[in-house]
Protein backbone atom coordinates (compact mmCIF):
# COMPACT_ATOMS: atom_id res chain seq x y z
CA UNK A 1 0.00 0.00 0.00
CA UNK A 2 1.16 3.39 -1.18
CA UNK A 3 0.81 6.29 1.54
CA UNK A 4 -0.08 9.26 -0.44
CA UNK A 5 1.63 12.55 0.43
CA UNK A 6 -0.25 15.29 2.11
CA UNK A 7 -1.05 18.16 -0.87
CA UNK A 8 1.23 20.78 1.20
CA UNK A 9 3.62 18.17 1.11
CA UNK A 10 3.98 18.04 -2.78
CA UNK A 11 3.50 21.44 -3.36
CA UNK A 12 6.71 22.13 -0.63
CA UNK A 13 8.65 19.34 -2.47
CA UNK A 14 7.81 21.08 -5.66
CA UNK A 15 8.91 25.04 -4.81
CA UNK A 16 12.02 23.35 -3.44
CA UNK A 17 12.79 21.25 -6.88
CA UNK A 18 12.21 24.55 -8.79
CA UNK A 19 14.51 26.45 -6.50
CA UNK A 20 17.54 23.87 -6.69
CA UNK A 21 17.13 23.67 -10.70
CA UNK A 22 17.27 27.84 -10.57
CA UNK A 23 20.54 27.74 -8.52
CA UNK A 24 21.90 25.02 -10.25
CA UNK A 25 21.31 26.94 -14.15
CA UNK A 26 22.55 30.12 -12.18
CA UNK A 27 25.99 28.59 -10.89
CA UNK A 28 26.37 26.61 -14.11
CA UNK A 29 25.76 30.19 -15.95
CA UNK A 30 28.23 32.20 -13.75
CA UNK A 31 31.18 29.92 -13.25
CA UNK A 32 31.14 27.55 -16.24
CA UNK A 33 29.02 28.10 -19.68
CA UNK A 34 26.77 31.26 -20.45
CA UNK A 35 25.20 31.30 -23.66
CA UNK A 36 24.93 34.58 -25.80
CA UNK A 37 23.54 36.01 -29.20
CA UNK A 38 25.33 36.94 -31.85
CA UNK A 39 23.31 40.36 -33.33
CA UNK A 40 26.00 41.80 -35.84
CA UNK A 41 27.60 41.12 -38.40
CA UNK A 42 31.34 42.22 -37.34
CA UNK A 43 32.92 38.09 -36.91
CA UNK A 44 31.36 37.52 -40.29
CA UNK A 45 32.31 34.62 -41.65
CA UNK A 46 33.50 32.85 -37.96
CA UNK A 47 30.24 34.15 -36.42
CA UNK A 48 27.06 34.84 -38.07
CA UNK A 49 24.13 37.22 -37.14
CA UNK A 50 21.66 34.83 -35.41
CA UNK A 51 24.31 31.99 -34.24
CA UNK A 52 24.22 31.42 -30.38
CA UNK A 53 27.45 30.65 -28.63
CA UNK A 54 28.10 28.97 -25.29
CA UNK A 55 31.36 31.32 -23.45
CA UNK A 56 33.78 29.61 -21.47
CA UNK A 57 33.24 31.36 -18.35
CA UNK A 58 35.77 29.56 -16.29
CA UNK A 59 38.38 29.80 -19.01
CA UNK A 60 40.36 33.37 -17.89
CA UNK A 61 39.57 33.08 -14.35
CA UNK A 62 36.46 35.34 -12.82
CA UNK A 63 36.34 38.69 -12.61
CA UNK A 64 32.81 40.56 -10.80
CA UNK A 65 31.29 41.06 -14.72
CA UNK A 66 31.23 37.41 -14.15
CA UNK A 67 28.43 37.20 -11.93
CA UNK A 68 24.74 38.21 -12.55
CA UNK A 69 24.37 42.07 -11.99
CA UNK A 70 28.42 42.77 -11.81
CA UNK A 71 28.36 43.36 -8.21
CA UNK A 72 31.80 44.95 -7.44
CA UNK A 73 32.69 42.42 -4.90
CA UNK A 74 36.59 43.04 -6.18
CA UNK A 75 38.79 43.73 -9.13
CA UNK A 76 40.94 42.09 -11.40
CA UNK A 77 41.05 38.54 -11.98
CA UNK A 78 41.00 35.22 -10.15
CA UNK A 79 42.92 33.58 -11.10
CA UNK A 80 44.50 35.99 -12.84
CA UNK A 81 44.72 33.86 -16.59
CA UNK A 82 44.35 35.78 -19.21
CA UNK A 83 43.28 35.73 -23.17
CA UNK A 84 45.69 34.84 -26.16
CA UNK A 85 46.18 36.51 -29.17
CA UNK A 86 43.73 35.09 -31.28
CA UNK A 87 41.13 33.70 -28.88
CA UNK A 88 37.38 35.17 -30.17
CA UNK A 89 35.80 36.82 -26.59
CA UNK A 90 32.92 37.97 -25.14
CA UNK A 91 33.49 41.35 -23.33
CA UNK A 92 31.79 44.48 -21.37
CA UNK A 93 32.15 47.38 -23.67
CA UNK A 94 34.94 49.82 -21.32
CA UNK A 95 32.32 52.49 -22.16
CA UNK A 96 29.42 50.59 -21.24
CA UNK A 97 29.51 47.56 -19.70
CA UNK A 98 26.15 46.76 -19.74
CA UNK A 99 26.62 45.92 -23.22
CA UNK A 100 28.53 42.82 -24.23
CA UNK A 101 30.85 42.75 -27.77
CA UNK A 102 32.77 40.15 -29.10
CA UNK A 103 35.58 40.43 -31.06
CA UNK A 104 38.81 38.65 -31.83
CA UNK A 105 42.28 39.70 -29.01
CA UNK A 106 44.69 41.06 -32.05
CA UNK A 107 47.09 43.16 -29.37
CA UNK A 108 48.14 42.18 -25.65
CA UNK A 109 49.43 44.46 -23.40
CA UNK A 110 52.72 46.36 -24.97
CA UNK A 111 52.32 45.09 -28.50
CA UNK A 112 52.06 47.89 -31.19
CA UNK A 113 49.08 47.68 -33.76
CA UNK A 114 48.56 49.50 -37.14
CA UNK A 115 46.94 48.91 -40.01
CA UNK A 116 48.22 50.58 -43.11
CA UNK A 117 46.59 50.06 -46.57
CA UNK A 118 44.37 47.44 -45.27
CA UNK A 119 47.15 45.50 -44.17
CA UNK A 120 47.61 44.32 -40.16
CA UNK A 121 51.10 44.81 -38.20
CA UNK A 122 51.82 43.71 -34.78
CA UNK A 123 55.22 44.99 -33.48
CA UNK A 124 56.43 46.06 -36.90
CA UNK A 125 55.75 43.10 -38.57
CA UNK A 126 53.40 42.38 -41.36
CA UNK A 127 50.76 39.45 -40.15
CA UNK A 128 50.97 37.24 -43.11
CA UNK A 129 47.44 36.78 -44.77
CA UNK A 130 46.75 34.23 -48.07
CA UNK A 131 43.94 34.80 -50.08
CA UNK A 132 41.48 32.55 -49.87
CA UNK A 133 38.86 33.10 -52.19
CA UNK A 134 35.50 35.13 -52.19
CA UNK A 135 32.52 35.21 -49.60
CA UNK A 136 28.85 36.81 -49.90
CA UNK A 137 27.28 38.17 -47.08
CA UNK A 138 23.65 38.50 -47.29
CA UNK A 139 22.85 38.74 -43.60
CA UNK A 140 21.60 42.41 -44.13
CA UNK A 141 19.44 41.27 -46.95
CA UNK A 142 21.63 42.93 -49.44
CA UNK A 143 24.45 40.15 -50.61
CA UNK A 144 28.05 41.64 -49.85
CA UNK A 145 30.99 39.88 -51.41
CA UNK A 146 34.49 40.42 -50.16
CA UNK A 147 37.82 39.03 -50.78
CA UNK A 148 38.39 36.29 -48.42
CA UNK A 149 42.10 35.62 -46.19
CA UNK A 150 43.67 32.84 -43.96
CA UNK A 151 45.49 35.15 -41.35
CA UNK A 152 48.07 33.78 -39.40
CA UNK A 153 48.82 36.05 -35.94
CA UNK A 154 52.08 35.37 -34.07
CA UNK A 155 52.25 33.90 -31.50
CA UNK A 156 54.19 33.34 -27.75
CA UNK A 157 56.12 31.33 -28.56
CA UNK A 158 56.03 32.31 -32.05
CA UNK A 159 55.18 28.59 -32.81
CA UNK A 160 52.21 29.24 -31.26
CA UNK A 161 50.16 31.78 -33.48
CA UNK A 162 46.60 30.87 -34.37
CA UNK A 163 45.20 30.86 -38.17
CA UNK A 164 41.72 32.28 -38.85
CA UNK A 165 39.58 33.81 -41.75
CA UNK A 166 39.37 37.16 -42.32
CA UNK A 167 37.21 39.52 -45.15
CA UNK A 168 38.60 42.81 -46.85
CA UNK A 169 36.32 44.87 -48.71
CA UNK A 170 38.47 47.51 -48.80
CA UNK A 171 41.85 49.40 -48.06
CA UNK A 172 40.68 52.70 -47.98
CA UNK A 173 39.51 54.97 -45.48
CA UNK A 174 40.59 55.29 -41.82
CA UNK A 175 40.15 51.72 -40.84
CA UNK A 176 42.56 50.43 -43.22
CA UNK A 177 45.07 53.54 -42.70
CA UNK A 178 45.27 53.72 -38.95
CA UNK A 179 48.15 55.42 -36.50
CA UNK A 180 50.22 53.31 -34.17
CA UNK A 181 48.11 51.93 -31.35
CA UNK A 182 50.26 50.78 -28.00
CA UNK A 183 48.45 48.40 -26.24
CA UNK A 184 48.43 49.38 -22.30
CA UNK A 185 49.25 47.46 -19.36
CA UNK A 186 46.34 45.20 -18.34
CA UNK A 187 44.58 45.90 -21.93
CA UNK A 188 43.66 43.97 -25.22
CA UNK A 189 43.16 45.30 -28.60
CA UNK A 190 40.25 44.16 -30.24
CA UNK A 191 39.08 43.68 -33.90
CA UNK A 192 35.89 41.44 -35.81
CA UNK A 193 36.74 39.32 -38.49
CA UNK A 194 34.97 41.29 -41.15
CA UNK A 195 37.71 43.95 -40.82
CA UNK A 196 35.86 46.67 -42.92
CA UNK A 197 32.26 45.97 -41.13
CA UNK A 198 33.33 45.94 -37.59
CA UNK A 199 33.36 48.90 -34.78
CA UNK A 200 36.82 47.69 -32.61
CA UNK A 201 39.39 48.96 -30.92
CA UNK A 202 40.64 50.71 -33.54
CA UNK A 203 38.28 53.53 -32.79
CA UNK A 204 39.36 54.92 -29.78
CA UNK A 205 36.50 56.63 -28.53
CA UNK A 206 33.74 54.14 -28.88
CA UNK A 207 35.66 51.09 -28.29
CA UNK A 208 39.37 51.75 -27.98
CA UNK A 209 41.50 49.56 -25.49
CA UNK A 210 39.62 46.34 -23.51
CA UNK A 211 40.60 45.95 -20.15
CA UNK A 212 41.44 42.62 -19.38
CA UNK A 213 39.31 42.36 -16.53
CA UNK A 214 36.35 42.80 -18.87
CA UNK A 215 36.67 39.47 -20.48
CA UNK A 216 33.60 37.37 -20.06
CA UNK A 217 35.23 34.60 -21.39
CA UNK A 218 36.43 32.84 -25.10
CA UNK A 219 33.34 31.71 -27.53
CA UNK A 220 33.94 28.11 -27.89
CA UNK A 221 31.35 26.75 -29.85
CA UNK A 222 27.78 27.38 -31.82
CA UNK A 223 25.67 25.46 -30.14
CA UNK A 224 22.36 26.80 -32.08
CA UNK A 225 22.10 29.00 -35.52
CA UNK A 226 19.36 30.42 -36.96
CA UNK A 227 19.13 32.94 -40.01
CA UNK A 228 15.99 35.26 -39.09
CA UNK A 229 14.91 35.87 -42.79
CA UNK A 230 11.05 35.57 -41.60
CA UNK A 231 8.91 37.31 -39.01
CA UNK A 232 8.60 35.71 -35.54
CA UNK A 233 4.63 34.50 -35.92
CA UNK A 234 5.69 32.94 -39.34
CA UNK A 235 5.89 29.77 -36.95
CA UNK A 236 5.70 27.74 -39.89
CA UNK A 237 8.70 29.06 -41.19
CA UNK A 238 11.11 28.32 -38.24
CA UNK A 239 12.61 24.37 -38.88
CA UNK A 240 13.62 26.41 -42.22
CA UNK A 241 15.34 28.85 -40.78
CA UNK A 242 17.78 26.41 -39.20
CA UNK A 243 21.61 26.47 -39.97
CA UNK A 244 22.09 22.57 -39.21
CA UNK A 245 25.22 22.92 -40.54
CA UNK A 246 26.70 25.33 -37.99
CA UNK A 247 25.40 23.32 -34.85
CA UNK A 248 27.94 22.01 -32.76
CA UNK A 249 30.62 23.71 -34.52
CA UNK A 250 33.72 24.98 -32.72
CA UNK A 251 34.47 28.74 -32.67
CA UNK A 252 38.22 28.89 -34.01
Amino acid sequence: MVKRKPKSSSTGDNIKTIFYAGLIAILIRTFLFEPFFIPSGSMVPTLLVGDYVFVAKYAYGYTHFSFPFSPPLFSGRIPGWAPKRGDVVVFRLPRDTSVDYVKRVIGLPGDTIQVTGGQLYINGQEVPRAADGTYTDDSDGTPVESEQFLESLPGVPPNAGKTHVILKQTDQGFMNNTPVYTVPPGDMFMMGDNRDDSLDSRVLDDVGYVPIENALGPATIIFFSIDLQYPWWEIWQWPFEIRWNRMLRRVS
